[in-house]
């Protein structure tokens, strides 16, 4: 008789559990304002608050010296103004290897800030033309305080605080992404 119940119990845990994940997998999905889709998104984990990274291409940075690759990570893109809004708010972690590309309809003088915001960034601000006009780095977890492009930008990635100086990306580097 406790075993059955024990079943019941596993088996209820089992089941709210897949509902929570179903409908966290529709948060966020990708639409783009030039009106190419995403077709295919990769859940890559999922932080202690169900906070999902979800690949949706790669990003490299390009070497301002010459066409060498300096790092290769993947990315999540914020393309709306909802995805843009929420960026990596309320996330625990994230590696290396993963960040957050936003995309905007225009070039203009950007701003962010790191209201919501758990873990350190870089906030590397992109040109049109793909290359980083400035960095700004190590930002502090929860802060409110404005942290200002400087110059106009209409890609801004955000990547673990610090990476810019373990990578050496600098002004002037170049990104490519798919």
């Amino acid at each position: 008789m406790q075993l059955h119940l024990k079943c019941i119990l596993i088996a209820s845990l089992y089941v709210a559990g897949c509902h929570q994940n179903n409908s966290n997998n529709n948060t966020g999905s990708a639409s783009s304002d030039a009106g190419t889709a995403v077709t295919t998104t990769e859940v890559t984990g999922e932080t202690s608050n169900g906070i999902e990274f979800k690949k949706q291409g790669t990003l490299a940075f390009i070497s301002k010296t010459g066409a060498d690759t300096l790092r290769k990570i993947d990315i999540q893109l914020a393309q709306t103004d909802e995805q843009r809004a929420d960026g990596l708010m309320y996330r625990k972690s994230m590696t290396d290897d993963q960040g957050m590309l936003f995309i905007f309809p225009d070039m203009e003088e950007r701003a962010f800030w790191m209201k919501n915001t758990y873990i350190s960034l870089d906030i590397i601000y992109i040109a049109d033309n793909m290359e980083i006009v400035s960095i700004q780095k190590y930002a502090t977890p929860l802060s409110e305080e404005s942290l200002p492009s400087f110059k106009k930008a209409k890609y801004v990635l955000e990547v673990n605080g610090g990476f810019s100086d373990k990578y050496h990306i600098k002004y002037g580097d170049k990104i490519t992404y798919q």
